[in-house]
């Protein structure tokens, strides 16, 4: 199956929470959650008690979502975080958070994962001095992540330039707003790997 290319406020409405998919728009009156509570498709008004699988499968489900990830790339990152001595959940998340079109998303280089991968696959970024185009690589300590000199002059990065300021960065990476390039100083720590996900019911989910 291909990459879901649909109306992503559909995926935030299917797990009935705003997971921040379209940037400056989940803030505004105009966020599909707001505006509809109810699940896409033909909605049932009763109301049952959810199961234990339909709890994990709904995190595992907005996990995914947030990050723009096809279930084979999850079933990946759980086989490795399953083999690891550390917290399967915690090793998890920080594949996920090291990934390069995460940290685009971070650095504030884009208003959401799914522009910052699109970014990265259209070539705007080089990393350690080179051309990359491969979202899902994983960024390592003294990792150098810069704007192609020639996509510098485009009106969306002079834009940029100005917003940079307002955006948080997180504290294990470093950002250049003058030369539009950051470092990354260090893998993040447990605690900045919280993103409001119980990673817990995700193991139980892939532990069947």
């Amino acid at each position: 199956m291909g990459r879901y290319t649909g109306p992503v406020c559909r995926q935030c409405r299917r797990v009935g929470e705003k997971l921040f998919l379209k940037g400056e728009r989940c803030y505004t009156p105009k966020c599909a959650v707001d505006r509809r509570r109810t699940p896409p498709g033909a909605n049932v008004s009763r109301r049952r008690r959810a199961s234990d699988h339909s709890l994990q499968l709904r995190e595992k489900q907005k996990l995914r979502f947030m990050y723009g990830i096809m279930e084979a790339q999850m079933e990946n990152y759980m086989e490795k975080a399953f083999t690891r001595p550390t917290s399967t959940g915690q090793y998890l998340l920080l594949q996920l958070e090291t990934r390069l079109d995460n940290v685009v998303y971070r650095l504030g280089f884009a208003d959401s994962r799914r522009q910052a991968r699109q970014l990265v696959l259209h070539g705007h970024f080089a990393l350690k001095g080179r051309k990359t185009d491969i979202p899902s690589y994983h960024v390592k300590e003294g990792d150098v992540i810069a704007w192609q000199e020639t996509r510098k002059k485009k009106q969306y990065v002079q834009n940029l330039v100005q917003d940079l300021p307002k955006r948080p960065v997180p504290e294990w990476l470093e950002l250049d707003t003058a030369n539009l390039k950051a470092t990354v100083k260090r893998m993040p720590n447990p605690e900045e790997l919280d993103i409001g996900i119980n990673t817990r019911q995700i193991v139980e989910y892939y532990s069947r």
